[in-house]
C-alpha cells in the first residue's frame, strides 16, 4: 500500500570502534563503555524507537525497547553482516517494519579517523588548527534548496519516505557520488531546516549552532528537521 512504509537508521560499522574502550576516550559515549564496532548504537536505537513509539508500533517497540532491544538490534546487523562476509567499515542502514521486524543492507564508506568521529571540538572558522581536531577533508559544496519543503512527521523521524529528499536533491543536480550537499528550507518560516543526508551547523555569535529541533514532533515547532544521532552526541556533550 502506498501509505505503508519503515523506520531506518543509518549506522557505520567500523573495526577501528573496538579499541576505543582501551584507550578512554571519555567523549565516546557508549562506545568508550562497549567494545563495539557499531558507531553511537544506543543513539541509532534511541531515534528509531521514539519513531515507533510515535506511530504506537507496539510489535517495534517491544523489539528494540530497553537493554534487550538494543541487543537486539545489534544482533540484527552482526547476523547480515556475517552472512556478507564484511570486515572493512560500513554504511549500515538498518530498517524497522511496524510488525517489529529488522533487516539491514549495507555499502562501502572510506575510513575515518578517530578524532572526526569523536571530535573534542569544532575549531572556530580561521583559528589555529590543534593535533587533535578533526580533518576537514574531505570538503563537499553546500547549497540552498531553491522551494521550500513542509516540515512533517517524514521530516522528523527518519523513515522510508524520502520524496522531500531526493528532490531535493534532484533540483541540486546532485548524483550519488557526488561531494555536495543541499539544505532544505522550511515553508513554514523560510528557516533551514536540516541537509539531505547531513546535520548543518552554523558559526554564530563566538559559537556553533545547528536547527532546533523539538524533543516530540510538533508541526509549528523547530526547524522540523530530524533529531540526528551525531546532532545529539555534540549537544550533550
Amino acid at each position: 500500500m502506498a501509505n505503508q512504509f519503515e523506520l531506518f537508521t543509518s549506522l557505520r560499522f567500523d573495526p577501528g570502534l573496538l579499541g576505543i574502550p582501551k584507550r578512554r576516550l571519555a567523549n565516546a559515549g557508549w562506545n568508550a563503555k562497549m567494545t563495539s564496532p557499531y558507531y553511537m548504537l544506543d543513539l541509532h536505537r534511541d531515534r528509531m524507537l521514539r519513531a515507533a513509539t510515535h506511530w504506537n508500533w507496539t510489535p517495534a517497540v517491544e523489539t528494540i525497547a530497553g537493554e534487550t532491544g538494543l541487543q537486539n538490534l545489534a544482533d540484527a546487523v552482526e547476523t547480515f553482516l556475517a552472512q556478507h562476509g564484511k570486515e572493512t567499515p560500513l554504511r549500515v542502514k538498518v530498517l524497522l517494519t511496524s510488525d517489529g521486524k529488522l533487516s539491514c543492507e549495507a555499502s562501502p564508506v572510506p575510513p575515518v579517523p578517530l578524532q572526526n568521529l569523536f571530535p573534542e571540538r569544532l575549531p572556530p572558522p580561521g583559528s589555529s588548527k590543534e593535533t587533535s581536531d578533526p580533518s576537514e577533508e574531505p570538503l563537499m559544496e553546500v547549497v540552498v534548496d531553491n522551494t521550500e519543503t513542509s516540515q512533517s512527521e517524514y521530516t522528523h523521524f527518519k523513515t522510508t519516505k524520502r520524496a522531500m529528499y531526493d528532490t531535493a536533491r534532484d533540483r541540486a543536480r546532485i548524483a550519488p557520488t557526488d561531494r555536495k550537499e543541499v539544505l532544505l528550507v522550511n515553508s513554514r518560516d523560510g528557516t533551514i531546516m536540516e541537509g539531505s543526508l547531513t546535520t548543518p551547523w552554523f558559526w554564530r555569535n563566538g559559537r556553533w549552532v545547528t536547527p532546533p529541533v523539538s524533543a516530540k514532533f510538533n508541526p509549528d515547532s523547530g526547524s522540523g528537521g530530524q533529531d540526528g544521532t551525531t546532532r545529539r552526541w555534540a549537544l550533550e556533550r
